[in-house]
């Protein structure tokens, strides 16, 4: 059985060692086709949203949890978040074309930084900046929870243009035998490392994970649903308006003849013509500006 658009939490019996497993399909290609990236890209990109789906599953509360890379090679931004109600959302922006003649994570992004940022609702917001050093998104996710959060981690990404996948172990906190932790921790860590990018694309997470250990005794919990989802709206979008102020508001009709707003995320546009703008600005929030 398939386990497209989920992502399923797992446990080593016996270990101190948990995992997550995601495979997108419909909402990675939901998210990816409203920018029409070129498949190279399109295809970081899937690994930014996997990523983001797997870090998604440690948040114990309400919230969001975002990847980020910014730097100064073709792709200036590459940015995946992930709720924990598994909404998932995303964008890349910088020279496209120009990033596609590249076949590597540094020749696309250059000289950049890897920002994790976890948003609690109601809450504080908590961020870890690593350099994007390593060669692949994966290494560079595993430095930052070596430096970050002192957990022990290994991550696999894969995509192609249809499909993006992950897997992730972790050592957790454990005041138990040291010596049986390390090696438990060598032991799965290393199986880990045969996963080949095409078992990850076409196989079931059961499967996957039987491939991969199926002398270890494995728990698979049940699946959780991941879809794109952006949290853009009219009424949002109205909101930003009012911010800008009637001049800014009336100096755009001017130029332009109308405001239009288009989500960088969702690609959704919203217009206002000139009377909309100024009902808008007519009623109590007009004494805001």
């Amino acid at each position: 059985m398939k386990n497209h658009d989920t992502l399923q939490r797992f446990l080593f019996d016996g270990t101190d060692i948990r995992g997550d497993i995601v495979t997108l399909e419909s909402s990675y290609q939901n998210v990816a086709s409203r920018q029409n990236y070129p498949p190279l890209v399109a295809q970081l990109y899937g690994e930014f949203l996997a990523a983001a789906s797997l870090l998604s599953a440690s948040l114990k509360f309400p919230g969001i949890i975002s990847i980020q890379v910014r730097g100064d090679g073709p792709l200036s931004t590459i940015m995946a978040e992930c709720t924990a109600g598994t909404k998932l959302r995303g964008i890349v922006q910088g020279d496209l074309e120009a990033a596609e003649e590249q076949i590597t994570l540094q020749g696309m992004l250059g000289k950049g930084t890897l920002a994790i940022t976890i948003e609690p609702e109601g809450g504080e917001r908590y961020q870890g900046i690593v350099p994007m050093d390593a060669g692949n998104l994966s290494q560079c996710l595993e430095f930052y929870f070596q430096q970050s959060e002192q957990l022990s981690t290994k991550i696999k990404l894969s995509a192609s243009p249809e499909i993006a996948a992950g897997i992730l172990i972790q050592q957790l906190p454990s005041t138990g035998d040291i010596e049986k932790n390390i090696a438990d921790w060598e032991h799965v860590s290393t199986l880990l490392d045969t996963v080949k990018t095409e078992e990850q694309l076409s196989l079931s997470h059961n499967d996957q994970l039987y491939l991969l250990f199926h002398e270890e005794e494995v728990r698979l919990f049940d699946p959780i649903a991941m879809k794109f989802f952006c949290s853009c709206s009219k009424q949002r979008t109205e909101s930003a308006l009012t911010n800008l102020g009637i001049t800014e508001m009336r100096e755009i009709i001017a130029e332009q003849g109308l405001v239009l707003i288009t989500c960088q995320f969702c690609d959704e546009e919203y217009r206002f013509d000139e009377n909309y703008i100024e009902a808008l600005f007519s009623g109590p929030q007009a004494t805001l500006h």
